[in-house]
């Protein structure tokens, strides 16, 4: 007899009424909804600037960390959810800070997490510049804790990527993932118990792979030959379906090929072991990519060339305003 079909929803974790929440919060402060907050910032003699800012976490990845006692990669996780948020603005990250909260501190398991952070902001080309540790007695059952992040970049606004203008026609690239990053855990973990938490506890622990590197490059080469980036969209929690139309503008769809791209086996265990329905796969994890950048068709060569590893996995078409996944 088939087990019956695990969600999202079912984990705990309810996306709707999350997105409830996003759209009360965007209707008290317009300026927020992007991946990441822009503040005007004039520069004497270096003319108009935005400052970047962003903060996240690593969710209940935090969990398998815990279970595992593996604690040297996740804070590896925390600068990414930040700093791959700040380069869809077409940002340089500059700084990071971390929030470490604990229920009793200990000094080999707090080096590691330490340690993980630091390799964050060596990956992400930022620095650690400070950050608060708090030991709260009663707050955290023994052995754990919580993380935060907050990142802050600077782009030049004549050079700042928003999206407004993709059009119709234009190409939709994909950079792969290294594996669930840091979406889904609450889903993953009703999946992987016991000795199959212990087989698949290296997968599942793969740090969020950070795309600093390949975004600043891409950047260059394209300013070199006069293209730009339309868009950057990083995909986190809601997958592909609810990142990309984040960057689209009103009556953009993005049509996205799913054999596009070769997807790591452990998505293909979550659906198998939960019984996991299609859409909620797609509407849960990023399925193998990471990082989608939108172009213009005749800048898919010289994309290609600074990126090989990059797929082309879609198109804008115009239609209702939506990812379709074919």
């Amino acid at each position: 007899m088939a087990s019956a079909a695990l969600t999202y929803r079912k984990s705990g974790v309810d996306i709707d009424l999350a997105d409830k929440l996003v759209d009360h919060i965007q209707k008290k402060a317009p300026a927020i909804g992007g991946f990441a907050g822009l503040f005007p910032l004039d520069l004497d003699g270096c003319g108009p600037w935005d400052l970047v800012a962003c903060t996240d976490g690593v969710g209940t990845k935090l969990k398998l960390a815990f279970a595992l006692d593996k604690h040297d990669t996740i804070g590896i996780d925390l600068v990414a959810m930040s700093v791959n948020d700040l380069v869809t603005c077409g940002a340089k990250p500059l700084i990071f800070l971390d929030y470490y909260a604990t229920g009793k501190l200990s000094l080999q398991r707090s080096k590691r997490v330490i340690a993980g952070i630091m390799e964050g902001c060596r990956r992400g080309r930022c620095v650690l510049l400070g950050g608060e540790t708090a030991e709260m007695p009663g707050m955290y059952p023994e052995g754990e804790y919580d993380l935060a992040g907050f990142a802050v970049g600077i782009v030049k606004r004549s050079e700042a990527v928003d999206g407004s203008k993709i059009y119709p026609g234009d190409l939709i690239l994909g950079l792969p993932s290294s594996g669930l990053h840091s979406n889904g855990y609450s889903l993953a973990r009703r999946v992987f118990k016991g000795k199959d938490l212990v087989k698949w506890g290296k997968a599942l622990l793969t740090p969020t792979r950070i795309y600093v590197d390949e975004i600043q490059a891409l950047q260059k080469a394209f300013r070199a030959e006069a293209k730009i980036i339309l868009g950057l969209s990083h995909i986190t929690g809601g997958g592909l379906v609810e990142n990309v139309p984040r960057i689209l503008p009103r009556g953009r769809k993005a049509v996205l090929r799913k054999d596009a791209w070769k997807r790591p086996p452990v998505f293909g265990e979550v659906q198998r072991r939960g019984n996991v329905p299609e859409h909620e796969m797609w509407r849960t994890f990023n399925m193998g990519i990471g990082m989608i950048i939108v172009i213009r068709p005749d800048s898919l060569e010289p994309a290609k060339r600074v990126l090989p590893e990059a797929r082309l996995i879609g198109e804008v078409v115009a239609g209702r305003h939506e990812a379709e996944i074919v």
